[in-house]
């Protein structure tokens, strides 16, 4: 992507250095005011997911993130409406100190096998600061109005 109109973002574009063999596989923005950049399948021949399964596929990416941020993994909404196919742990993380090739895990969701191509755009990634908590153990915690009530206790309305 050329030149990113200022009107879009509030900070700064943070350096990720990104080592691959194939330049055509570094991730890129779609449009100017996307928010995720597309990563690619780096297979020389295509990659079958049977139907209801899984498959870690590979991008061909080794990162270095600055110290203060992750890159999050995330689903391709075209790959899960049109095929039910996403990210399966998502969003994925790669902390800042991971050095390894980045790997997606696909799930097929659908009745049918899915093939991903050479190339194809399988997710997308999202670069976001990181704030580390301090965990200290307590006595008590204090009363809220939703207290214990979780997973679907404010109905679907």
């Amino acid at each position: 992507m050329a030149n990113t109109p200022e009107k879009y973002f509030v900070h700064q574009p943070v350096v990720v250095k990104v080592q691959t063999k194939n330049p055509d596989l570094i991730p890129l923005y779609a449009t100017e005011g996307a928010a995720g950049a597309d990563l690619r399948a780096d297979l020389i021949e295509p990659m079958v997911i049977p139907k209801q399964s899984s498959r870690l596929v590979p991008t061909g990416l080794f990162l270095e993130i600055p110290a203060g941020y992750e890159v999050q993994v995330r689903p391709r909404s075209g790959l899960a409406l049109k095929h039910l196919v996403t990210v399966l742990n998502s969003p994925g993380t790669i902390d800042s100190d991971y050095r390894g090739e980045v790997m997606v895990i696909l799930m097929n969701h659908s009745e049918n096998e899915f093939s991903v191509l050479p190339g194809m755009r399988i997710a997308q990634v999202v670069v976001a600061p990181v704030v580390r908590a301090q965990f200290v153990l307590a006595d008590s915690l204090a009363t809220s109005e939703r207290a214990a009530g979780g997973f679907g206790h404010t109905g679907l309305a």
